[in-house]
Protein backbone atom coordinates (compact mmCIF):
# COMPACT_ATOMS: atom_id res chain seq x y z
CA UNK A 1 0.00 0.00 0.00
CA UNK A 2 1.19 3.79 -1.35
CA UNK A 3 2.14 5.94 1.89
CA UNK A 4 1.58 9.66 0.42
CA UNK A 5 3.42 12.35 1.50
CA UNK A 6 3.18 16.07 1.54
CA UNK A 7 6.71 16.04 1.56
CA UNK A 8 9.43 14.94 -1.11
CA UNK A 9 12.21 12.80 -0.80
CA UNK A 10 14.93 14.97 -1.07
CA UNK A 11 13.15 17.52 1.70
CA UNK A 12 12.11 14.33 3.73
CA UNK A 13 16.56 13.67 3.93
CA UNK A 14 18.60 14.83 6.71
CA UNK A 15 19.44 18.31 6.37
CA UNK A 16 22.72 20.54 7.22
CA UNK A 17 21.98 23.04 10.20
CA UNK A 18 21.28 26.47 9.56
CA UNK A 19 23.00 29.23 12.18
CA UNK A 20 21.48 32.64 12.22
CA UNK A 21 22.77 34.85 9.84
CA UNK A 22 25.09 37.62 11.73
CA UNK A 23 23.63 41.01 11.84
CA UNK A 24 24.79 43.83 9.97
CA UNK A 25 25.14 47.39 11.28
CA UNK A 26 22.52 49.30 9.46
CA UNK A 27 22.27 53.12 8.42
CA UNK A 28 19.88 55.30 9.60
CA UNK A 29 17.93 58.17 7.92
CA UNK A 30 16.04 60.20 10.50
CA UNK A 31 13.73 63.29 9.94
CA UNK A 32 13.14 65.53 12.96
CA UNK A 33 10.24 68.20 11.85
CA UNK A 34 9.09 71.57 13.85
CA UNK A 35 6.76 71.23 16.27
CA UNK A 36 3.54 72.44 15.46
CA UNK A 37 1.39 71.73 19.04
CA UNK A 38 0.55 74.60 20.66
CA UNK A 39 3.43 75.83 23.20
CA UNK A 40 5.40 72.78 22.19
CA UNK A 41 8.72 74.03 22.61
CA UNK A 42 11.28 71.02 22.76
CA UNK A 43 13.11 69.27 20.34
CA UNK A 44 13.93 65.39 20.42
CA UNK A 45 17.42 65.75 19.31
CA UNK A 46 20.21 68.10 20.54
CA UNK A 47 23.10 69.40 18.32
CA UNK A 48 25.52 67.23 19.91
CA UNK A 49 23.31 64.35 19.46
CA UNK A 50 23.16 64.89 15.81
CA UNK A 51 26.64 64.76 16.14
CA UNK A 52 27.12 61.96 17.18
CA UNK A 53 24.57 59.99 14.90
CA UNK A 54 25.96 61.55 12.11
CA UNK A 55 29.71 60.31 13.35
CA UNK A 56 28.00 57.01 13.27
CA UNK A 57 27.20 57.11 10.01
CA UNK A 58 23.61 58.14 9.62
CA UNK A 59 21.69 60.79 8.57
CA UNK A 60 19.53 63.44 10.23
CA UNK A 61 17.08 65.79 8.18
CA UNK A 62 16.01 68.90 10.02
CA UNK A 63 13.62 70.85 9.26
CA UNK A 64 14.64 74.92 9.20
CA UNK A 65 13.69 76.66 12.39
CA UNK A 66 12.90 73.09 14.41
CA UNK A 67 15.24 73.89 17.44
CA UNK A 68 14.77 77.37 17.85
CA UNK A 69 12.15 77.70 20.72
CA UNK A 70 14.86 75.66 22.45
CA UNK A 71 17.73 77.61 21.64
CA UNK A 72 19.29 75.58 19.19
CA UNK A 73 20.05 77.08 15.62
CA UNK A 74 20.17 76.01 12.63
CA UNK A 75 23.75 76.50 12.47
CA UNK A 76 24.57 74.62 15.04
CA UNK A 77 22.76 71.49 13.96
CA UNK A 78 24.21 72.40 10.39
CA UNK A 79 27.86 72.09 11.60
CA UNK A 80 27.13 69.04 14.22
CA UNK A 81 26.23 67.49 10.50
CA UNK A 82 22.57 67.36 10.03
CA UNK A 83 21.10 68.28 6.27
CA UNK A 84 18.57 71.49 7.21
CA UNK A 85 15.31 71.97 4.66
CA UNK A 86 12.66 74.47 4.48
CA UNK A 87 10.46 71.49 3.13
CA UNK A 88 8.61 69.60 5.95
CA UNK A 89 7.11 67.49 3.30
CA UNK A 90 10.59 66.01 2.69
CA UNK A 91 11.25 65.87 6.51
CA UNK A 92 7.78 63.18 6.63
CA UNK A 93 9.46 61.70 3.75
CA UNK A 94 12.36 60.00 6.19
CA UNK A 95 11.93 56.25 7.13
CA UNK A 96 12.10 57.45 10.93
CA UNK A 97 10.63 60.50 11.95
CA UNK A 98 11.19 62.08 15.57
CA UNK A 99 8.60 64.00 17.21
CA UNK A 100 7.98 65.09 20.98
CA UNK A 101 4.44 65.70 20.13
CA UNK A 102 2.38 63.11 18.59
CA UNK A 103 1.90 63.37 14.72
CA UNK A 104 -1.54 65.13 13.65
CA UNK A 105 -3.64 63.45 10.73
CA UNK A 106 -2.20 66.01 8.66
CA UNK A 107 1.21 64.68 9.27
CA UNK A 108 0.61 61.15 8.99
CA UNK A 109 -0.69 62.03 5.57
CA UNK A 110 2.52 63.39 4.47
CA UNK A 111 4.26 60.08 6.22
CA UNK A 112 5.27 57.30 3.70
CA UNK A 113 4.06 53.61 3.83
CA UNK A 114 5.92 51.50 6.52
CA UNK A 115 7.44 54.66 8.48
CA UNK A 116 9.26 54.42 11.77
CA UNK A 117 7.46 57.12 14.55
CA UNK A 118 9.08 58.32 17.77
CA UNK A 119 7.12 60.57 19.51
CA UNK A 120 4.79 61.14 22.79
CA UNK A 121 1.66 59.40 22.70
CA UNK A 122 -0.38 62.00 24.82
CA UNK A 123 -3.23 59.07 25.11
CA UNK A 124 -6.08 61.36 27.03
CA UNK A 125 -5.87 63.63 23.88
CA UNK A 126 -5.92 61.05 21.21
CA UNK A 127 -8.93 59.79 19.26
CA UNK A 128 -9.71 56.80 17.41
CA UNK A 129 -8.71 58.59 13.82
CA UNK A 130 -4.88 58.77 14.83
CA UNK A 131 -5.16 54.84 15.20
CA UNK A 132 -7.05 54.33 12.18
CA UNK A 133 -4.32 56.38 10.09
CA UNK A 134 -1.35 54.67 11.40
CA UNK A 135 -3.19 51.63 10.23
CA UNK A 136 -4.08 52.73 7.01
CA UNK A 137 -0.52 53.83 6.37
CA UNK A 138 1.30 50.60 8.22
CA UNK A 139 2.90 52.65 10.48
CA UNK A 140 5.06 51.52 13.23
CA UNK A 141 4.84 53.82 15.93
CA UNK A 142 6.93 53.82 19.31
CA UNK A 143 5.83 56.20 22.62
CA UNK A 144 8.14 57.75 25.08
CA UNK A 145 5.56 57.09 27.75
CA UNK A 146 6.15 52.80 26.90
CA UNK A 147 9.96 53.11 26.36
CA UNK A 148 11.23 50.82 29.10
CA UNK A 149 15.02 50.94 31.04
CA UNK A 150 16.50 47.88 31.97
CA UNK A 151 15.59 47.89 35.59
CA UNK A 152 11.89 47.73 34.39
CA UNK A 153 11.05 51.68 34.81
CA UNK A 154 10.20 54.15 32.34
CA UNK A 155 13.39 56.57 31.45
CA UNK A 156 11.08 59.70 29.67
CA UNK A 157 8.57 59.58 32.30
CA UNK A 158 11.19 59.97 34.40
CA UNK A 159 12.82 62.12 33.36
CA UNK A 160 10.67 64.59 32.50
CA UNK A 161 9.00 64.05 36.09
CA UNK A 162 11.98 65.22 37.55
CA UNK A 163 11.59 68.73 35.58
CA UNK A 164 8.25 69.27 36.35
CA UNK A 165 8.93 68.39 40.28
CA UNK A 166 12.00 70.78 40.52
CA UNK A 167 10.08 73.30 38.31
CA UNK A 168 6.99 73.36 40.48
CA UNK A 169 9.11 74.67 43.49
CA UNK A 170 10.81 77.42 41.01
CA UNK A 171 7.28 78.51 39.94
CA UNK A 172 6.04 78.71 43.46
CA UNK A 173 8.82 80.31 44.89
CA UNK A 174 8.16 83.00 41.77
CA UNK A 175 4.88 83.50 42.60
CA UNK A 176 5.20 84.27 46.39
CA UNK A 177 7.45 87.09 45.03
CA UNK A 178 5.52 88.34 42.59
CA UNK A 179 4.18 92.65 43.76
CA UNK A 180 1.32 92.05 41.80
CA UNK A 181 -0.72 88.50 42.72
CA UNK A 182 2.42 86.86 45.60
CA UNK A 183 2.77 88.18 48.98
CA UNK A 184 6.51 89.04 48.82
CA UNK A 185 7.55 85.90 50.86
CA UNK A 186 10.88 84.57 50.32
CA UNK A 187 11.08 80.99 49.70
CA UNK A 188 13.53 79.02 52.11
CA UNK A 189 14.60 79.45 55.72
CA UNK A 190 15.92 83.15 57.13
CA UNK A 191 17.52 83.12 60.87
CA UNK A 192 14.41 84.38 62.84
CA UNK A 193 11.42 83.89 60.46
CA UNK A 194 9.15 80.93 59.85
CA UNK A 195 10.15 78.77 57.29
CA UNK A 196 8.09 78.30 54.17
CA UNK A 197 5.75 75.25 54.28
CA UNK A 198 5.10 73.22 51.68
CA UNK A 199 2.64 70.45 51.27
CA UNK A 200 2.94 68.14 48.43
CA UNK A 201 -0.17 65.40 47.50
CA UNK A 202 1.63 62.25 46.23
CA UNK A 203 4.62 60.57 46.68
CA UNK A 204 5.84 59.70 43.02
CA UNK A 205 9.45 61.36 41.20
CA UNK A 206 7.23 64.68 40.87
CA UNK A 207 6.86 64.72 44.46
CA UNK A 208 10.06 63.29 44.93
CA UNK A 209 11.84 66.26 43.46
CA UNK A 210 9.95 68.56 44.45
CA UNK A 211 10.28 67.49 48.26
CA UNK A 212 13.95 67.49 47.42
CA UNK A 213 13.93 71.11 45.95
CA UNK A 214 11.73 72.12 48.85
CA UNK A 215 14.04 70.77 51.48
CA UNK A 216 17.43 72.49 49.74
CA UNK A 217 15.72 75.76 49.68
CA UNK A 218 14.94 75.45 53.73
CA UNK A 219 11.26 74.78 53.57
CA UNK A 220 8.84 73.01 55.66
CA UNK A 221 7.35 69.95 53.75
CA UNK A 222 5.05 67.74 54.36
CA UNK A 223 3.92 64.64 51.98
CA UNK A 224 0.42 62.98 51.53
CA UNK A 225 -0.12 59.77 50.40
CA UNK A 226 -2.73 56.83 50.39
CA UNK A 227 0.46 54.50 49.80
CA UNK A 228 2.40 53.97 52.96
CA UNK A 229 5.20 52.03 51.12
CA UNK A 230 5.17 55.14 48.52
CA UNK A 231 5.62 57.32 51.68
CA UNK A 232 8.06 55.14 53.08
CA UNK A 233 10.47 54.54 50.04
CA UNK A 234 10.24 58.73 49.41
CA UNK A 235 11.70 59.15 52.92
CA UNK A 236 14.92 56.79 52.24
CA UNK A 237 15.04 58.26 48.81
CA UNK A 238 15.10 61.89 50.44
CA UNK A 239 17.08 60.51 53.96
CA UNK A 240 15.79 63.28 55.79
CA UNK A 241 12.28 62.29 58.06
CA UNK A 242 9.49 65.26 57.17
CA UNK A 243 5.97 64.58 57.66
CA UNK A 244 4.07 62.06 56.23
CA UNK A 245 0.69 60.87 56.15
CA UNK A 246 -2.07 59.03 54.33
CA UNK A 247 -4.44 61.10 53.05
CA UNK A 248 -7.08 61.59 55.68
CA UNK A 249 -9.32 64.90 55.14
CA UNK A 250 -9.16 66.52 58.90
CA UNK A 251 -5.65 66.02 59.06
CA UNK A 252 -5.16 67.39 55.09
CA UNK A 253 -7.13 70.39 55.95
CA UNK A 254 -4.92 71.01 58.86
CA UNK A 255 -1.83 71.27 56.91
CA UNK A 256 -3.47 73.23 53.96
CA UNK A 257 -4.24 76.11 55.89
CA UNK A 258 -1.47 76.77 57.21
CA UNK A 259 0.91 76.15 54.44
CA UNK A 260 2.19 78.71 51.69
CA UNK A 261 2.59 76.22 48.75
CA UNK A 262 0.53 73.00 47.85
CA UNK A 263 1.68 71.05 44.98
CA UNK A 264 -0.10 68.57 43.55
CA UNK A 265 1.43 65.75 41.88
CA UNK A 266 -0.99 62.34 41.85
CA UNK A 267 -1.97 59.79 39.35
CA UNK A 268 -5.07 57.74 38.70
CA UNK A 269 -5.82 55.13 36.15
CA UNK A 270 -8.14 57.69 33.64
CA UNK A 271 -7.50 60.64 36.01
CA UNK A 272 -6.02 62.32 38.79
CA UNK A 273 -8.45 61.72 41.73
CA UNK A 274 -9.90 65.15 43.32
CA UNK A 275 -8.32 65.29 46.86
CA UNK A 276 -9.02 69.11 47.75
CA UNK A 277 -12.39 70.18 47.74
CA UNK A 278 -13.31 74.10 46.60
CA UNK A 279 -14.28 74.28 50.45
CA UNK A 280 -10.76 73.07 51.10
CA UNK A 281 -8.69 75.57 49.30
CA UNK A 282 -11.51 78.35 50.43
CA UNK A 283 -9.86 77.78 54.09
CA UNK A 284 -6.14 78.15 52.35
CA UNK A 285 -4.20 81.73 53.77
CA UNK A 286 -5.03 84.30 51.19
CA UNK A 287 -1.67 84.50 48.42
CA UNK A 288 -1.34 80.97 48.93
CA UNK A 289 -0.06 79.09 45.79
CA UNK A 290 -1.00 75.92 43.97
CA UNK A 291 0.63 74.57 41.37
CA UNK A 292 -1.31 71.60 40.13
CA UNK A 293 1.39 69.44 38.16
CA UNK A 294 -1.25 66.43 38.02
CA UNK A 295 -3.76 69.31 35.31
CA UNK A 296 -2.58 67.19 32.51
CA UNK A 297 -4.65 64.57 33.76
CA UNK A 298 -7.75 66.51 35.01
CA UNK A 299 -5.73 68.25 38.62
CA UNK A 300 -6.04 66.99 42.10
CA UNK A 301 -7.43 70.45 43.15
CA UNK A 302 -11.27 70.92 42.39
CA UNK A 303 -10.68 74.66 41.84
CA UNK A 304 -8.05 74.00 39.05
CA UNK A 305 -8.83 74.81 35.47
CA UNK A 306 -6.25 74.18 32.73
CA UNK A 307 -3.88 77.97 31.74
CA UNK A 308 -1.07 78.56 29.46
CA UNK A 309 2.60 79.50 29.73
CA UNK A 310 1.41 82.56 28.63
CA UNK A 311 -1.48 83.22 31.15
CA UNK A 312 -0.10 80.11 33.61
CA UNK A 313 -2.29 82.08 36.62
CA UNK A 314 -5.52 82.87 38.01
CA UNK A 315 -6.96 83.59 41.34
CA UNK A 316 -9.66 81.87 43.01
CA UNK A 317 -10.61 82.36 46.80
CA UNK A 318 -7.87 84.20 47.04
CA UNK A 319 -5.94 81.81 46.26
CA UNK A 320 -3.15 81.98 43.34
CA UNK A 321 -3.45 78.71 41.19
CA UNK A 322 -0.79 77.22 38.83
CA UNK A 323 -2.24 75.12 36.01
CA UNK A 324 -0.04 74.95 32.84
CA UNK A 325 -0.31 71.09 32.19
CA UNK A 326 3.20 71.47 30.30
CA UNK A 327 5.71 72.65 32.68
CA UNK A 328 8.70 70.75 30.93
CA UNK A 329 8.23 72.87 27.76
CA UNK A 330 8.47 76.03 29.95
CA UNK A 331 12.14 74.85 30.85
CA UNK A 332 12.93 73.65 26.75
CA UNK A 333 16.54 73.37 26.66
CA UNK A 334 16.41 71.36 29.67
CA UNK A 335 13.61 68.91 28.39
CA UNK A 336 15.09 68.94 24.72
CA UNK A 337 18.55 67.70 26.55
CA UNK A 338 16.53 65.15 28.84
CA UNK A 339 14.87 63.55 25.66
CA UNK A 340 18.10 63.65 23.73
CA UNK A 341 20.00 61.81 25.90
CA UNK A 342 16.86 58.96 25.91
CA UNK A 343 16.18 58.75 22.24
CA UNK A 344 20.29 58.54 21.02
CA UNK A 345 21.32 55.67 22.84
CA UNK A 346 18.31 53.95 21.74
CA UNK A 347 18.82 54.97 17.87
CA UNK A 348 22.16 53.93 17.98
CA UNK A 349 20.91 50.35 19.68
CA UNK A 350 18.76 49.78 16.85
CA UNK A 351 21.41 50.68 13.98
CA UNK A 352 23.63 48.42 15.73
CA UNK A 353 21.17 45.60 15.65
CA UNK A 354 20.66 45.93 12.17
CA UNK A 355 17.76 47.87 12.07
CA UNK A 356 13.90 48.12 14.77
CA UNK A 357 12.81 44.68 13.35
CA UNK A 358 16.19 42.81 14.54
CA UNK A 359 16.66 45.28 17.65
CA UNK A 360 12.77 44.94 19.36
CA UNK A 361 14.06 40.99 19.35
CA UNK A 362 16.79 41.74 21.68
CA UNK A 363 15.76 44.98 23.84
CA UNK A 364 12.10 44.28 25.94
CA UNK A 365 12.24 47.49 27.05
CA UNK A 366 12.21 48.79 23.08
CA UNK A 367 9.12 46.30 22.02
CA UNK A 368 7.53 47.37 25.26
CA UNK A 369 7.60 50.99 23.37
CA UNK A 370 5.51 49.93 20.31
CA UNK A 371 1.80 50.45 20.36
CA UNK A 372 1.51 50.28 16.47
CA UNK A 373 3.66 47.62 14.67
CA UNK A 374 2.98 47.66 10.86
CA UNK A 375 -0.33 49.44 10.87
CA UNK A 376 -1.60 46.69 14.19
CA UNK A 377 -2.53 48.01 17.39
CA UNK A 378 -0.16 46.17 19.66
CA UNK A 379 -1.32 47.73 22.83
CA UNK A 380 -4.19 46.72 25.00
CA UNK A 381 -4.95 49.31 27.55
CA UNK A 382 -5.02 51.41 24.09
CA UNK A 383 -7.40 48.62 22.38
CA UNK A 384 -9.97 48.64 25.38
CA UNK A 385 -10.06 52.43 25.72
CA UNK A 386 -10.76 52.96 21.82
CA UNK A 387 -12.40 49.84 21.22
CA UNK A 388 -10.09 48.62 18.84
CA UNK A 389 -8.64 45.34 17.44
CA UNK A 390 -5.48 44.26 19.52
CA UNK A 391 -2.73 42.12 18.45
CA UNK A 392 0.14 40.72 20.93
CA UNK A 393 3.25 41.89 19.37
CA UNK A 394 5.07 38.93 21.45
CA UNK A 395 3.01 36.68 18.80
CA UNK A 396 3.97 38.88 16.14
CA UNK A 397 8.04 39.19 16.64
CA UNK A 398 9.36 36.98 18.75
Amino acid sequence: MAIYSPFSTSQLMPQEEKLEVARHKSELFIGVPQEVAYQERRICLTPDAVASLTSHGHRVLIEAGAGESASFSDKEYSDAGAEITNDTKKVFSCPIILKVEPPTLSEIEMMNPKTIIISAIQLKTQKKEYFEALSKKKITALAFEFLKDEDGSYPAVKSLSEIAGIASIHIAAELMINQNIGKGLLFGNITGVRPTEVVILGAGTVAEYAARTALGLGASVKVFDNSITRLRRLQNLLQHRIFTSTIQDKILLKSLMRCDVAIGATRGKNRAPVLVTETMVEQMKKGAVIVDVSIDTGGCFETSEITTHERPTFIKNNVIHYCVPNIPSRYSKTASMSISNIITPLLLHVADDGGLESAIRCNRGLKNGIYSYHGLLTNKAIADWFNLEYRDINLIVF
